[in-house]
């Protein structure tokens, strides 16, 4: 899907023409996956557009930065600036977010010491990524296994290792199927390509927990916490593939995604999709994220303040 492109993009602490955010061949991120990055989203409110948990997403970046040990050259408050800046000058009332901090260019091999750290922001018009209407989305088991959690950090939400998203999605998508469920190297659910994945039975909702290799999701925290507010038991533990075969509804959040149910899994329909607390979770979060319901309106940034 080819990107609707916005007029400027925050480049390292300066508002630039999107088309003159360039960098060279030979950064290192580039050749080494070496960066960190937050996915975040700006919804029309009836105070004007609003961005959707920021100081959360902000402060996950600079965890992220810490366990690579990269330099953040910008404060969480630096960057909440800009970001509103940014959604500000590209006149958005809606629309998805990339902050992204990269090694640069300045030197090239495995150590990564020498290279200066890139920090952007970028703004545009993006549709949900998972097809929502028809039920829900078909997934399919990938063959890959989620990244072994000794070996790459799952609570960085860092650009190298999202090669193993990438090809499992392709996979998928080449099958046929909507989406991929990732297993962890214990054969556990870990998680889907850019999701978290979420199951119900008798009326408790259940997701995999970090040490599954499954991201500690912003949208997933939004998800328990919305499922709490509505009384409904949550448990963050361990899932087999057959807990998401016998659950009585399954869907997945994340958040260029939102909720999105899901109707089978390895070809095997899901009683309902989407079920009644999935689909009582979506309306939750649609007015949670539009400012509709008061009770969440902590979780907005306002942008014409």
């Amino acid at each position: 899907m080819a990107l609707s492109e916005a007029s400027t993009i925050w480049l390292d602490g300066a508002l630039v023409p999107w088309q003159a955010a360039q960098t060279h061949v030979l950064t290192h991120g580039l050749h080494y996956g070496t960066g960190v990055l937050e996915g975040t989203r700006v919804f029309a409110t009836a105070d004007g557009p609003a961005v959707f948990r920021l100081p959360e997403h902000l402060r996950r970046l600079d965890r992220s930065a810490r366990m690579l040990r990269m330099e953040l050259p910008y404060s969480v408050d630096e960057l909440t600036k800009a970001t509103v800046d940014l959604v500000r000058a590209n006149g958005h009332r809606d629309c998805y977010l990339r902050h992204f901090a990269f090694l640069g260019y300045g030197s090239m091999g495995l150590d990564m010491r020498f290279s200066p750290t890139t920090t952007a922001i970028a703004s545009w018009h993006w549709q949900p990524q998972l097809p929502a209407e028809g039920g829900g989305i078909r997934v399919k088991t990938s063959s890959w296994r989620r990244n072994d959690a000794n070996a790459v950090p799952p609570a960085a939400k860092a650009t190298g290792p999202y090669l193993n998203s990438v090809l499992a999605r392709r996979e998928a998508t080449d099958a046929g199927y909507d989406e991929a469920l990732l297993l962890g190297p214990d054969g556990s659910v870990s998680e889907c390509t850019g999701e978290n994945v979420f199951a119900v039975r008798d009326g408790v909702l259940r997701t995999p927990p970090a040490s599954a290799g499954a991201l500690e999701g912003i949208t997933q925290d939004t998800v328990l916490e919305l499922a709490r507010g509505l009384g409904v038991p949550v448990r963050v533990e361990g899932l087999l593939r057959s807990d998401l075969y016998a659950a009585d509804e399954v869907f997945v959040g994340g958040t260029a995604a939102g909720v999105v149910p899901v109707r089978s899994l390895d070809d095997r329909e899901l009683p309902a999709a989407p079920g009644p607390l999935t689909a009582r979770l979506r309306e939750a979060y649609e007015a949670a994220v539009s400012g509709a319901d008061p009770r969440y309106r902590h979780w907005l940034t306002p942008v014409d303040r």
